[in-house]
């Protein structure tokens, strides 16, 4: 792989000045064909995930109820409950969105954008429909830059140059992660956006209606602290930030996979976009050689400190590319 990061040096330390950039494609698709001709039967793998329907179903129930449960409680009882609980709930229906995004519960897409709607009643904020958009751009068009909008703006990168920036960025970065492709590549909304609107507040509203402010706050804070400062919110980071300038994507192999729909197996997703959460492991169980020599982790909140705390990394420690000539298609 190609590629070039420029740094200076300040106070001993060397700081990131700019994205590292590579002059190769991503190396998603290329691995892909090389293990598909090596070991063909993991086309087996691909399709919907039969229980999918089920998992989620189960989770927003529990969650919409937990917040009927808490419509005249404190607010510290809330906010204790929305970290070490409802927390945990929003973030495993963000990943169940992501996973729909990919078309892994129905084989029929309409059917998986209706379920991601669904998903997203407890999260309180429409984005199952906006997120599908820009997250198969992400897959497509890997580091491209102007097109993937999961890599930081240069405006994010400038400022966040510090323990306290980047404190205060992580516990942002769900805002961030949501905001950013709306100012920097906005896309006009079209119908399924308006009919998330139309049903996520009207939800909101019956909510508030029925329960009080308490209960709908309880679910606003359940997204927002899950995706900041949170175990489950290291995923968001240990993707695709560099801390090894050979290589883009990085997998988690530890046990929070078993609320994320196995979200970590990231290198293993971007291989494979058309294979479901609960079978990425049989992806590095048939062909270990091409993922036991990547770096990977085995801690999200580790990944987190890791970020704050190493001052040689930061937004910029993404990689990015020019826009190839080629089809750069990983779906």
């Amino acid at each position: 792989m190609g590629f070039e990061g420029e740094k200076r040096e300040e106070e001993g330390v060397t700081m990131a000045n700019d994205f590292f950039w590579s002059y190769t494609d991503e190396p998603h698709a290329s691995r892909r064909r090389q293990i598909l001709s090596q070991y063909p039967q993991i086309k087996q793998l691909f399709g919907p995930d039969p229980f999918a329907f089920l998992k989620i179903s189960g989770v927003v129930l529990l969650q919409l109820w937990t917040a009927t449960f808490l419509h005249d409680a404190t607010w510290p009882k809330i906010l204790i409950v929305a970290y070490f609980f409802g927390s945990f709930l929003n973030h495993n229906l963000f990943l169940a969105i992501h996973e729909l995004s990919h078309n892994l519960a129905f084989s029929t897409p309409v059917y998986n954008r209706w379920l991601g709607i669904f998903a997203n009643l407890p999260i309180g904020v429409p984005m199952s429909v906006t997120f599908q958009k820009y997250h198969l751009e992400h897959h497509r068009f890997q580091g491209v830059d102007g097109i993937d909008m999961d890599i930081p703006s240069l405006t994010e990168a400038h400022v966040v140059k510090n323990v306290l920036a980047k404190s205060l960025w992580v516990i942002l970065q769900l805002f961030f992660y949501a905001f950013r492709p709306l100012f920097l590549k906005p896309k006009p909304p079209g119908v399924w956006e308006f009919v998330n609107f139309t049903i996520q507040l009207s939800l909101d509203g019956a909510i508030v209606y029925l329960w009080g402010w308490k209960s709908l706050a309880y679910l606003i804070l359940s997204t927002f602290v899950g995706g900041g400062m949170h175990p489950m919110a290291g995923h968001f980071i240990s993707e695709h930030y560099v801390f090894k300038p050979e290589q883009e994507t990085y997998s988690y192999y530890g046990p929070l996979n078993l609320m994320t729909w196995s979200v970590g197996y990231h290198n293993e997703h971007h291989d494979f976009p058309r294979i479901p959460g609960s079978k990425l492991y049989k992806v590095k169980e048939i062909a270990p050689e091409y993922y036991e020599n990547l770096d990977s982790y085995k801690s999200w909140s580790q990944v987190i400190y890791m970020y704050i705390m190493d001052r040689t990394v930061g937004p910029f420690s993404r990689m990015k590319r020019k826009l190839s000539t080629k089809a750069n298609k990983s779906e």
